[in-house]
């Protein structure tokens, strides 16, 4: 929402303070805007495999809607404490149904908010999956699990990176579309002043245009992408937590403790907001 909100102000500040002064119809030049973004999509496209190309549009809608909630990470807490009892009154055996079919889980089930986040439920799943399995060294696991988040967090960052190559890159772009049009207005230089006019300012409107959508577009959305991504990242962790105090014999109120006690203090569920909750927390 904030990333919305800085576009809608960039755009205002930029046009409002050039009104007064300006046309602001000669900023409006298809031929440049056509040179500039589709050379950047061009860019785009080559330098990233087209796994990168189609979550940079996906986490720019991602980091539109901000990182997870406060909300959220309490709803997770209380699922991994009905997990956990589940598994400490009937053993890990018991939780093998429901990460097996977890959409059809009468246990994820009552966490939608869980369920839908498939990757974040597939993490989960797979490791319960292995207690079932007869999983019992905690350290182990934990190495395993710091090297799939390790893994997981430089993938995600692919994205991030490219979408800042393409904020580096459109300057240059800019001043690309802004050569073209001096070539255009220096093969009409016989022209009337009016005319050489407007096209010595349609060709400045291709730097302006590729620094504007640089520093005051694409720059700021890959800084929030990855700062999303960063964010987003204490939710594995606070799983990743919890599953080892459960390893280690922690009663799940204990287990779900640690893993709240990691999370930012803007994020974080208050001790009692998580005591009252789990006094209603589903069985499966």
């Amino acid at each position: 929402m904030f990333l919305i909100i800085g576009y809608l102000v960039v755009i205002g500040a930029v046009l409002g303070g050039y009104m007064p002064h300006g046309d602001i119809a000669v900023l409006w030049q298809p031929l440049e805007v056509l040179i500039i973004f589709g050379a950047a999509f061009g860019t785009f496209l080559s330098a990233n495999p087209l796994s990168v190309v189609k979550r940079g549009f996906t986490y720019t809608l991602r980091a539109m809607k901000g990182a997870k909630k406060k909300a959220q990470y309490l709803e997770l807490l209380i699922c991994l404490y009905a997990v956990f009892r589940l598994a400490k009154s009937k053993g890990d055996l018991a939780l093998e149904a429901h990460v097996e079919n977890p959409e059809s889980s009468s246990l994820f089930n009552n966490f939608p908010g869980v369920t839908k986040d498939h990757h974040a439920l597939e993490f989960l799943c797979d490791y319960l999956r292995l207690l079932t399995l007869g999983t019992s060294n905690s350290y182990e696991l934990e190495a395993v699990i710091d090297q799939e988040l390790e893994a997981h967090h430089e993938e995600e960052h692919m994205v991030s990176d490219a979408v800042q190559t393409i904020g580096d890159a459109l300057p240059a772009l800019g001043i690309v579309a802004a050569v073209l049009g001096v070539i255009v207005t220096m093969s009409s230089v016989t022209e009337p002043p009016e005319i050489l006019g407007g096209l010595i300012a349609a060709a400045l409107v291709g730097t302006f245009l590729g620094i504007l959508a640089a520093y005051g577009f694409v720059s700021p959305t890959a800084s929030a992408i990855k700062k999303v991504l960063d964010a987003d990242a204490k939710y594995y962790s606070c799983m990743k937590v919890a599953l080892i105090g459960h390893m280690q014999g922690y009663a799940p109120q204990v287990s779900v403790e640690f893993a709240r006690k990691i999370l930012p203090h803007d994020v974080r569920p208050s001790f009692k907001e998580i005591d009252e909750a789990l006094q209603n927390a589903p069985t499966a």
